[in-house]
């Protein structure tokens, strides 16, 4: 079948094209490109104007679209000729600049799902997200909103429900390993919050069988609304009713899974854990110790989501909060049903011959961030100490002994105090080969000027100068990986 995945370059929508792929469909990648978005302007003079496909194709494969503006389905049908099938797998976790919840979750899937009824396609997969049936953040009343829609519709659908999906591209899984790679857990309230991870290959191979299955069923339609679904049995009108597409490879020997009607289907994987018990399944297989836990309060952590609520980018937010808090757990029966199988559980999600290579990009993720924050607290510190904690006279004798008094004195007190300041700034701020290189040329000639005049710092038993050794060699590591000139 042809098959257009909306949201094609994204994580989840990147395994999909991949599976489907595998299973001999033609897949259309449905993307969002930066040119596109200013020829879409230029060309009907306000975003979401009509155009042909040819006008949105973007590769031989590709189809340009753009949630952001792509909220009318006069926008979309044309796109939409000689498509089969429409997965819409969009979605954000936080809102940024151009990308709200209302746009990308409401607006542009109804009109994408209107679309696909006016152009006569045959089947429509719905990404949605677990706890959307209850949850009461902007981002679960989003999904809900356009989930809701699509089951309105007199078209063939399934809206898919799935947990929080674990992936080794996944922004979340990436995340969630890099804390499980630091020796210290620190776990909100406990860590105590149910989760039922499911692996993206196997929300893959869901969404290739739903088609297999789909197809296999030849003419009957299995996802009626449920508001029509009794006045088409009972009445055998025909007139809702569409031909699937029988082409799709393999869907011969794929027998109807004999799902519930119209109803969302609620996907996890084969093990419910505790939030805390997830990152320590991750930690083991990586290969880690067992870590050492540390209980955040809940009020500690919800006074941080409502500072950082405004952030753009912040992980950490109310709703976030909430979400977690609520939990995303659900029975396996349904994934277990269309697998075949017990779905994997987390305790398999790393594979053996991957787990170097993980354990690398998680310890990556943290490192330079606290390698950072260290360097830049010395530095901070240090300018604080001198201008203001350490006696003034006692400096001003250390650097007589480098022939210097006076008011000249005090004036290289007080440079070197904001020089130091700055470049604990700096640090933070704007971190650069150019400023590593410039804190080991500081940090080397502060070393041989001491050396020389002030030799008993050498053997000093507290190490003024040799404790400049390990920063010199943090500033190495910190230099070595950077990316920034």
């Amino acid at each position: 079948m042809n098959v257009l995945v909306c949201g094609a370059r994204g994580f989840i929508g990147a395994a999909l094209c991949e599976a489907l792929a595998r299973d001999g469909h033609r897949v259309f990648k449905g993307v969002r490109h930066a040119r596109l978005r200013k020829n879409r302007r230029d060309e009907s003079g306000e975003g979401g104007g009509v155009h042909g496909a040819s006008s949105n194709q973007i590769g031989a494969d590709e189809i340009g679209i753009d949630y952001a503006i792509d909220t009318d389905s006069a926008t979309w049908v044309p796109r939409l000729q000689n498509i089969d099938v429409v997965i819409n797998a969009i979605g954000i976790l936080v809102e940024g600049q151009g990308q709200t919840f209302d746009l990308l979750h409401r607006r542009a899937p109804i009109a994408l799902f209107d679309a696909c009824q006016q152009a006569g396609v045959q089947h429509i997969v719905q990404i949605s997200a677990l706890g959307t049936q209850n949850g009461a953040t902007r981002y679960f009343q989003s999904k809900r909103a356009a989930d809701d829609h699509l089951r309105s519709l007199p078209i063939r659908h399934h809206v898919l429900r799935p947990a929080l999906v674990y992936g080794t591209a996944g922004a979340s899984a990436r995340f969630f390993r890099a804390l499980a790679t630091s020796p210290i857990h620190p776990l909100p309230a406990g860590g105590h919050q149910l989760l039922r991870p499911i692996h993206v290959d196997e929300l893959a191979e869901i969404v290739v069988r739903l088609l297999r299955s789909g197809a296999a069923q030849g003419a009957a339609w299995d996802a009626v609304p449920d508001t029509v679904d009794a006045a088409v049995n009972d009445a055998g009108d025909q007139s809702l009713r569409r031909p699937v597409s029988k082409q799709s490879p393999g869907s011969a020997d794929e027998p109807p899974l004999g799902l519930s009607v119209g109803q969302p289907l609620d996907l996890v994987g084969g093990t419910q854990v505790e939030y805390r018990d997830m990152l320590a399944a991750y930690r083991k297989s990586l290969g880690f110790p067992a870590a050492w836990r540390i209980s955040i309060p809940a009020p500690l952590i919800a006074l941080g989501a409502t500072l950082l609520d405004r952030v753009p980018g912040s992980v950490l937010t109310r709703d976030t909060w909430r979400m977690l808090n609520e939990g995303n757990t659900a029975e396996a029966a349904t994934t277990a049903k269309i697998l075949g199988r017990a779905p994997a559980g987390v305790d398999a999600f790393i594979r053996p011959q991957d787990a170097p290579a993980l354990r690398q990009e998680g310890l990556a993720a943290w490192r330079p961030p606290l390698l950072r924050g260290a360097l830049a607290l010395t530095w901070i510190g240090t300018a604080i100490c001198s201008a203001f904690i350490y006696p003034q006279a006692a400096s001003l004798d250390l650097l007589a002994r480098v022939h210097l008094h006076g008011a000249l004195a005090l004036a290289v007190l007080y440079l070197a105090s904001a020089l130091d300041f700055i470049l604990g700034v700096a640090t933070l701020l704007r971190p650069g080969r150019r400023l590593w290189a410039a804190q080991v040329l500081l940090i080397t000639g502060y070393s041989v000027l001491i050396a020389f005049a002030l030799p008993e710092f050498l053997w000093h038993p507290f190490g003024p100068i040799l404790k400049n050794l390990p920063i010199l060699a943090l500033l190495f590591v910190l230099f070595s990986e950077e990316t920034q000139a």
